[in-house]
């Protein structure tokens, strides 16, 4: 029973990183034209109505309740700040380049609970760590010349990295779909404020772009809740470096770019380094 909850969390995570990564791609064939704050508003939105028939019908609207709105409202914060500033970063920069910073995530993670949770980390773990961020700085650009969106998507990893944090909290007590759900709306909410000075009237095509962002954005935050649920987070998580490899794809497939060898060097660090903390982090819970 166990295995199977492991091997079906295991592909729930594949499938989450997958539809993640098409939800970035899509943002980058809709191209700078359009304010990423606009297009988290119009996603979230979308995702929220994709999200709501679900959920009433998982439990209906008693599935919302949450003994922690204080928790939930901070994660959503930082959660919509993260998504606008990678959408600004998917925007300017190959697809898999922004994807492979992104995976410095459990690198801030083990950094922000030792500062802001008081837990403790042994000198293996810091070694990883302090690796994985030289992978960080290789990827970004070895050379010195740092964009400012290479900026940006590290800014928006930091953000991501303390939703993870409330999550692991959140998860033990709140349903995946009120996470979700209150995720989509709050964030809607929040950039409803900025639409008089940053709207520009979608085409036609682009709406069918911004449907496809909000949906496979939806789907992909649900499977992902789930499948940090159904398994151990070290089980599951080192399948989202899957992601690097949808982003390289996508980046071949659609506008013919190959990763630069940089890039990879500093996936690989990074990648090594974040399956090593998943690893002690599973012994450590162990003993």
């Amino acid at each position: 029973m166990i295995k199977n909850r492991s091997m079906l969390g295991i592909l729930m995570m594949i499938g989450a990183v997958a539809l993640l990564t098409i939800m970035s791609t899509l943002v980058k064939i809709i191209g700078p034209e359009y304010h990423p704050v606009q297009i988290s508003f119009l996603r979230n939105i979308i995702a929220a109505f994709v999200i709501l028939p679900i959920l009433l019908r998982a439990g209906g609207v008693s599935i919302l309740k949450t003994n922690r709105p204080g928790m939930i409202t901070v994660r959503s914060i930082a959660g919509i700040s993260g998504n606008i500033l990678y959408f600004y970063a998917f925007q300017r920069m190959a697809v898999g380049d922004v994807i492979v910073i992104a995976q410095a995530v459990p690198l801030f993670v083990t950094a922000m609970a030792v500062l802001f949770m008081g837990e403790k980390v042994g000198w293996r773990r810091w070694v990883a760590v302090s690796i994985g961020f030289v992978g960080v700085v290789i990827a970004i650009d070895p050379g010195g010349n740092v964009s400012t969106a290479s900026l940006i998507a590290v800014a928006a990893t930091g953000l991501w990295a303390s939703t993870i944090l409330m999550m692991r909290s959140l998860g033990a007590t709140d349903s995946p779909y009120s996470i979700s759900f209150y995720f989509m709306a709050i964030g809607a909410f929040m950039t409803a404020f900025a639409q008089p000075w940053v709207w520009q009237t979608p085409t036609g095509e682009v709406w069918i772009l911004l449907i496809g962002v909000g949906v496979s954005g939806a789907f992909g935050q649900i499977l992902m809740s789930y499948a940090l649920k159904l398994a151990d987070v070290s089980v599951v998580s080192p399948f989202n470096y899957t992601g690097i490899l949808w982003a390289i794809g996508f980046d071949l497939l659609i506008w013919n770019v190959a990763p630069a060898w940089a890039t990879l060097s500093g996936a690989a660090l990074i990648t090594a380094a974040g399956i090593y903390i998943f690893h002690r982090e599973a012994v450590v819970g162990k003993n």
